[in-house]
């Protein structure tokens, strides 16, 4: 399995401090995602890929098994319709496959949000850019390089 991708290329350009995690095995679970990296559910961090109906798209940084509220982000993104990003999509806009999306590193600019839940732990985990891996770093410095726009957007 590799040890430098384009999240971790990104973080050290940034020189921000990070520890690569590489699991034995496949990952089917937040919960054991979280598990076997030494952490809590709520600190991993899902990357979630949605299509506005303008054709643009926003990433959305979601802790652990919390849910988009699809109201509360319509309404942020000032949007009646919008949709969860097809996993080819999902490929061809992020560069990486679903499951191990991170909002570092991506080919082009998209518009990044954040949940506030996120600011709960000082430690957090994001996907590495390739599967049954995770980039586990300081929250300070994923706000920091990231500067998402911070709201409450959970159920």
């Amino acid at each position: 399995m590799e040890s430098r991708t384009p999240v971790t290329i990104a973080l050290d350009a940034w020189g921000v401090s990070y520890r690569l995690h590489l699991h034995q095995g496949p990952i089917s679970s937040v919960e054991q995602a979280a598990r076997e990296r030494g952490l809590i559910p709520e600190q991993i961090i899902r990357s979630l890929l949605f299509r506005l109906e303008n054709g643009e798209f926003v990433l959305v940084l979601m802790p652990g098994p919390g849910k988009v509220s699809w109201p509360k982000l319509r309404r942020r993104l000032g949007v009646t319709r919008l949709t969860t990003a097809a996993a080819e999509i999902v490929q061809s806009i992020t560069g990486y496959p679903p499951g191990s999306v991170s909002p570092y590193g991506l080919p082009s600019t998209v518009r990044l949000l954040a949940d506030l839940r996120l600011l709960r732990h000082t430690t957090v985990s994001i996907g590495a850019g390739i599967p049954d891996a995770g980039v586990i770093l300081r929250t300070e410095d994923l706000l920091r390089t990231l500067q998402p726009e911070l709201d409450d957007l959970g159920e």
